[in-house]
């Protein structure tokens, strides 16, 4: 019966404890957990049934239970210690190997099945092991079984016969080592699917880059704005106090002329770092298209966005463009608060016709639509 005081919450702490709060450390005590069980299993099967002295089955089990304790606390220390997983996989490979030898040595006739245990051992280290060290755990594994079935064929014909001996460790030699070929080749194919799927998430991180992002400013790019837009509206259909601002670099075209385009792509990426620096938390900029820039200012009124861009407008006035000294940069700008159950086009629409005024009536600034 369940405790009273038992709790899925008190059940999760003692999980942690023993396991661990990390993923990594969380998947080896797993692995750790699985290999004690079948070891449990195989002490269970043959405790009791064997031809052997009861001193001899104590002793492999208490040096199983011993090793399988000491795996744990190693395990669970290993950054501590200082312990790389993969030396954890090889000294709990020797490990089994060593169980596998003994249990050969004192279980009589049922010692062919535990020849299948090798077999377990270099399938478990194929988790943490490269295909060559797995292999060469394999060939270690089959020399310590094969000395053992040797000693035992030439100390006890009897019981060990030399031929069944031979036969039995080359048909143990022959699946180990095919074994050990198609987990070495799950392995390979198993690193390259993580390496694809790595290389799938970068690329689809750079799509997505690419998607939202304009390349020369690093601002939001007019398709990634629309979506924000959209999404706004969607989540204000009626109003609220947003603006929208729409600036455009002055006489943006006569830069390019008489300094060339890298020295405008200067001027943009400039622009924008000073867009970035002035612009508020939750507000969002994009570059519009060309000299173009679209500002949507959230829970901003008429007042608070003609201080916003004021400051905007000194701060730009201000800038130091490389390589073309003396050259001051102005910007002339429509800005609209968006009416109660208006399109956010409409609201840009707005803005795009006050941006007309201001380079009318002699840009440099910023005129409220």
């Amino acid at each position: 019966m369940r405790s009273r005081t038992e709790t899925p919450e008190t059940r999760f702490s003692i999980v942690r404890l023993l396991f661990g709060a990390d993923p990594k450390l969380h998947r080896m005590l797993q692995y750790w957990a699985a290999t004690a069980a079948l070891y449990g299993f195989f002490i269970f099967m043959f405790y009791g049934r064997l031809d052997a002295p009861a001193h001899a089955a104590n002793g492999l089990a208490l040096y199983t239970v011993g090793g399988l304790a000491l795996f744990y606390l190693l395990v669970r220390n290993h950054r501590r210690l200082g312990l790389a997983p993969t030396t954890l996989a090889v000294v709990q490979g020797i490990f089994g190997i060593t169980c596998n030898m003994g249990a050969y040595s004192i279980t009589g006739p049922l010692r062919g099945a535990t020849l299948m245990g090798l077999m377990v051992v270099v399938v478990f280290c194929t988790f943490a092991l490269r295909p060559r060290q797995t292999l060469a755990l394999a060939f270690l594994g089959l020399f310590g079984m094969g000395a053992t079935m040797w000693w035992h064929q030439a100390n006890d014909p009897q019981h060990y016969p030399p031929a069944v001996e031979g036969v039995t460790f080359a048909i143990m030699a022959a699946c180990s080592l095919a074994v050990t070929f198609l987990t070495g080749e799950m392995t390979k194919l198993r690193r390259r699917l993580t390496r694809q799927r790595e290389e799938l998430a970068a690329a689809l991180d750079t799509i997505r880059t690419l998607a939202t992002v304009d390349e020369l400013t690093s601002l939001a790019n007019r398709r990634h704005m629309n979506e924000v837009l959209a999404a706004e509206e969607r989540r204000h259909p009626a109003a609220g106090a947003t603006s929208i601002a729409l600036l455009d670099i002055d006489h943006f075209k006569q830069i390019n002329d008489h300094h060339g385009h890298a020295a405008g792509d200067t001027v943009l990426r400039s622009f924008a770092a000073a867009l970035r620096a002035a612009v508020r938390d939750g507000d969002v900029v994009a570059r519009w298209g060309g000299e173009e820039f679209l500002l949507m200012l959230p829970n901003t009124g008429a007042e608070q966005a003609a201080a916003l861009l004021e400051r905007i407008r000194l701060g730009v006035a201000a800038l130091a463009v490389p390589g073309l000294d003396g050259l001051r940069i102005a910007f002339s700008g429509g800005v609209c608060v968006r009416n109660a159950d208006e399109t956010f086009a409409d609201t840009i629409n707005r803005a795009d016709k006050a941006l007309y005024r201001a380079k009318s009536s002699g840009r440099d600034r910023v005129v409220a639509g």
